[in-house]
C-alpha cells in the first residue's frame, strides 16, 4: 500500500508513534489509510453541511475495510465575493486548493482519497489536485441548494441579483427586496441554479468521477447522506483494483463531459475549468475541441438561469444519468470508459431512463447545438466563450457601439447611472486571469442591465469571465486578454463592435491599418497588485484560452 511509506519497517516507529497519538490502533494501521478532503466552513452555504457529509463517507469507509483520516481546504462563496475585491481571489483559490491537496496526500502518504466539494473553485481545484496525484479518488459533493418561494414561484440567488437593477430601476419596492433576499436560498446547498457550483457537481459524475445523480440529489435528502456513504465505501475498491483518476479522466471521459455540458447548458466557467483539470490529468484539450462538440451536441435541458427548473426538478426527471442516457442513445457519447463505480459509462446507464418532459429528446431539443459557444474573431484570436443558451434570440446578432470601461466597478456605475442604452456594446478590459487580477465573475453588472430591462438590447464583453447566474449576451474569456496586448486592450470609445452567434464570431470594425496603429502605440498598465498572493499569481497565470493555470513555464 502507498501508506507503508509512513507506517511499515522498524523506521517508521516514529511515524506510527505519532498516527497512535491520533486516535488510531494498530489495527487501523493494518488497513489503507483514507484521505477525506472537505472544504466545510460554516460562512458558505454550500459548505456548511459538509461536515456531516464528511461523517457519512467516513462511516462508508469504515465499513468498506478502511481507515478514514479528514482534512480541510478553504473554499470561497462566489456570490459573497461578488463585485468587491474579494472577488479577486476566487479563481486564485483554485490553485490554492490543488497545491494543498498535493500536499496533505504526498506528505502523508494517502492510500487513496474521497474528495467532498460543493461549490465553485473548489470542485475544480480538487479535481485538478486529483488528476495531478493519480492516486485512487472519487467525489461526493453536497448537493444542490433547494429552490426558494417568492410570490408563489420558484427563485433563487439570481433573482436577488437582478433585483437590484429592479430596485435602481424603481419596479421593486424596498419590501419586495427585503422579502426576496430573506427566501430566496432556504438553506444549505449550492446554488438551486445551473450555475458553476452545479455545473462542476454535474460533469464530475460526467467524468466518471463521481457516482450516478452526485450532481442532482438535493443537499437536504437523507440521499445525499446514502450517496456519501456509498462514496466511502467505493475507495476501498477502487484502491485494490488501483483504479486511479487518469485511467477514468481519458480523451474520451473529456469528450463526453463537454458533450453534457453542452446538453445541460452548464456556466462557461466549466470551459475554464476543464482545461485546467484536462492539464492536470495529462490530457491534451484544445479550446476548440468545445466548439467542435457544441456544433453535433443538442440543447437538452433548460434550467436557470437559461429558464425556470432547477436542480431538484433535473434530479426528479432522472438527473445526470437520464440526460447522458439520452447522449449515449444518439451516439453522441462514449461508453466503453471505466468509471468510479467500477463499472463503464455504458453500464452505469443501462436500463436509465427520463421521466417526464424537462429532458428533450435529442430529435426535439431547445436549440441542435449546445448550450455554450466558443466564438472567434479579430477581437478574440484565441477565443471567447458564452452561455449561447441564455441569450434571447433577438441577441443572437447584435452590432453596437462600445462602451469602454477598465473595471466592474465603473462599468456599474455606468449602468446603475443610466448612461448606458439600448444598442450599447459594454467592453470591461483588464479583468483577465493577470490584468485583474484573478479574472473576477461580474454578475453584477450582468443582472443589473436584466434588473433594468436591457438583457435584450445591450451585449456586454470582458476578459474577466460571468457567474454561471449570468444570462444575456455576455461573452467572456475574451483571449489573449488586454494585459496581454489582446486585442480587447485596444478597443476605443465608440468603436463598432459584432456579434454573430449564428456564425460563432466577434469582431472589431476598424480596418487593419487602424489595428496595427493602436497596437504599435499600446502599452500595458500598471500592475493592480505589486505583493501578496495576488502579485504572485498575476506573474504566473497563464491564459484563459488554456484554462488560466499557473505552470504554463
Amino acid at each position: 500500500m502507498r501508506s507503508d511509506v509512513v507506517k511499515k519497517g522498524f523506521e517508521r516507529a516514529p511515524h506510527r508513534s505519532l498516527l497512535y497519538a491520533s486516535g488510531l490502533s494498530p489495527e487501523d494501521l493494518e488497513k489503507p489509510l483514507i484521505g477525506v478532503v472537505n472544504s466545510y466552513n460554516e460562512i458558505v452555504p454550500g459548505h456548511i453541511h459538509l461536515d456531516k457529509i464528511g461523517e457519512a463517507v467516513k462511516a462508508g469507509v469504515w465499513a468498506a475495510g478502511g481507515t478514514p483520516l479528514s482534512f480541510n481546504v478553504i473554499g470561497v462563496c462566489d456570490g459573497i465575493a461578488m463585485g468587491h475585491l474579494g472577488m479577486r481571489y476566487s479563481l486564485p483559490s483554485r490553485e490554492l486548493i490543488a497545491d494543498s491537496v498535493e500536499t496533505m496526500a504526498i506528505a502523508h502518504g494517502f492510500d487513496g482519497l474521497v474528495f467532498v466539494p460543493n461549490c465553485d473553485k473548489i470542485v475544480p481545484g480538487m479535481l485538478i489536485a486529483a488528476g495531478r496525484l493519480n492516486i485512487p479518488s472519487i467525489f461526493v459533493s453536497g448537493g444542490p441548494m433547494m429552490a426558494g418561494r417568492y410570490n408563489g414561484e420558484d427563485v433563487d440567488v439570481k433573482n436577488v441579483f437582478e433585483a437590484v437593477g429592479e430596485y435602481k430601476a424603481g419596479r421593486i419596492t424596498d419590501d419586495e427586496l427585503a422579502e426576496l433576499e430573506i427566501n430566496a436560498c432556504p438553506g444549505c446547498g449550492s446554488c438551486a441554479g445551473l450555475f458553476t457550483a452545479n455545473s462542476m457537481n454535474s460533469l464530475t459524475e460526467a467524468l466518471g468521477m463521481a457516482l450516478p445523480r452526485n450532481g442532482t440529489i438535493p443537499a437536504v435528502t437523507a440521499a445525499r447522506i446514502r450517496l456519501a456513504k456509498a462514496a466511502g465505501a467505493r475507495i476501498t475498491d477502487l484502491i485494490e483494483r488501483d483504479i486511479k483518476p487518469r485511467d477514468i479522466m481519458t480523451d474520451a471521459a473529456f469528450e463526453n463531459a463537454i458533450a453534457t455540458d453542452m446538453a445541460i447548458g452548464g456556466s462557461t466557467n466549466t470551459v475554464l475549468h476543464l482545461l485546467a483539470i484536462a492539464r492536470a490529468a495529462g490530457i491534451e484539450l484544445p479550446l476548440d475541441k468545445f466548439g467542435q462538440i457544441s456544433e453535433r451536441t443538442p440543447y437538452l435541458v433548460k434550467i436557470s438561469p437559461s429558464g425556470s427548473y432547477h436542480m431538484q426538478d433535473l434530479d426528479e426527471a432522472g438527473g445526470v444519468p437520464a440526460v447522458m442516457a439520452e447522449l449515449l442513445a444518439g451516439g453522441l457519447i462514449d461508453g466503453e470508459g471505466i468509471t468510479v463505480t467500477g463499472k463503464t459509462v455504458a453500464e452505469n446507464l443501462s436500463g436509465v431512463k427520463k421521466r417526464g418532459s424537462m429532458i428533450r429528446d435529442p430529435e426535439n431539443p431547445h436549440r441542435p447545438d449546445g448550450g455554450i459557444a466558443i466564438l472567434w474573431g479579430n477581437l478574440a484570436p484565441s477565443g471567447a466563450v458564452v452561455k449561447a443558451g441564455a441569450v434571447l434570440p433577438e441577441m443572437a446578432h447584435h452590432r453596437g457601439p462600445a462602451r469602454v470601461f477598465t473595471s466592474e466597478e465603473d462599468s456599474m456605475a455606468a449602468i446603475l447611472g443610466g448612461k448606458i442604452h439600448a444598442g450599447d456594446v459594454v467592453v470591461i478590459k483588464n479583468e483577465g486571469p493577470r490584468g485583474g487580477p484573478g479574472m473576477r465573475e461580474m454578475l453584477l453588472p450582468t443582472s443589473a442591465l436584466a434588473g433594468m430591462g436591457l438583457d435584450d438590447k445591450v451585449a456586454l464583453i470582458t476578459d474577466g469571465r460571468f457567474s454561471g447566474a449570468t444570462k444575456g449576451a455576455a461573452i467572456g474569456h475574451v483571449s489573449p486578454e488586454a494585459a496581454g496586448g489582446g486585442p480587447i486592450g485596444l478597443v476605443q470609445e465608440g468603436d463598432m463592435i459584432e456579434l454573430d452567434l449564428d456564425n460563432k464570431s466577434l469582431n472589431l470594425l476598424i480596418s487593419d491599418e487602424e489595428f496595427a496603429c493602436r497596437k504599435e502605440a499600446w502599452t500595458p498598465e500598471p500592475p493592480r497588485f505589486t505583493s501578496g498572493y495576488l502579485a504572485r499569481y498575476a506573474a504566473a497565470v497563464g491564459d484563459a484560452s488554456t484554462g488560466a493555470v499557473l505552470d504554463q513555464q
